[in-house]
C-alpha cells in the first residue's frame, strides 16, 4: 500500500469531502468546532460549516491541513495551521494556548480523524509528520496539540484530538495538564 499525504487547498475539497462523508461526526463538522463560536457552528449545521471551510480555503494563504491518501483514496484528515485561526480553541480550559503574541508563529494540530479500515497503519503519524513539516515551511516556531493523555481507548467524537503517544512519537513534548485526561504537547522548530 502507498500512503502519500497533501495539504489542503481549494483543490482537494472534493476528496475531503468524500472522506468526511463517511462519519457523521466529520461530516457536521467540517473541522470548524475549534474555529467559530459554538451557537454558529449549531445553527448553521453542515452544510454552513462545508461552506464556511471552504471559504476559509479559498482565502487562507495557509492550507487549512492534510489529506492522507491510501493508494489514491482519501482515509485520513489532520486540521493544522497557525494557532490564531483556531479563536475557540484558544479559549478552552482544557487548551488555552501561551501568549498571544505568538498565535500566528505557532501552529496547532486540534483534530484528525482516519477512516477505521485504515487505522493501525501509520496514518495518523504520517499526517501529524507531514503537519510538523508544513508548519517549519512556513516559518512557524513551534507545533502543539491537546491530545487525550496516555494511551487509553476512548469513543465517541471527541476521540479526534489524538493521543499523547501519537504525538510523542512524533517528538513532542508534554508541556502542561489541564487535567487528567488530557497534555498539551509541543514540538519546538527553531
Amino acid at each position: 500500500m502507498t500512503l502519500t499525504v497533501q495539504p489542503v487547498t481549494e483543490r482537494l475539497l472534493d476528496d475531503l469531502a468524500q472522506l468526511f462523508g463517511t462519519n457523521e461526526v466529520t461530516e457536521r463538522c467540517w473541522c470548524m468546532w475549534f474555529i467559530i463560536p459554538v451557537k454558529q457552528f449549531h445553527a448553521q449545521g453542515s452544510a454552513g460549516n462545508c461552506a464556511q471551510f471552504g471559504a476559509l480555503a479559498a482565502a487562507d494563504a495557509q492550507p487549512m491541513g492534510l489529506l492522507a491518501y491510501q493508494d489514491g483514496e482519501p482515509v485520513g484528515w489532520c486540521a493544522a495551521g497557525p494557532r490564531s485561526r483556531y479563536v475557540r480553541a484558544l479559549k478552552t480550559p482544557t487548551y488555552r494556548g501561551g501568549p498571544p503574541e505568538d498565535d500566528d508563529a505557532v501552529w496547532l494540530v486540534p483534530c484528525f480523524f482516519v477512516r477505521p479500515e485504515a487505522r493501525g497503519a501509520g496514518v495518523a503519524q504520517a499526517l501529524l509528520e507531514a503537519a510538523v513539516a508544513l508548519a517549519a515551511a512556513a516559518g512557524a516556531t513551534a507545533v502543539e496539540g491537546f491530545p487525550f493523555s496516555g494511551a487509553k481507548r476512548r469513543s465517541g467524537g471527541d476521540v479526534q484530538v489524538g493521543f499523547e503517544p501519537l504525538f510523542a512519537a512524533c517528538g513532542f513534548e508534554a508541556v502542561r495538564a489541564p487535567s487528567a485526561s488530557r497534555v498539551v504537547m509541543r514540538r519546538e522548530l527553531k
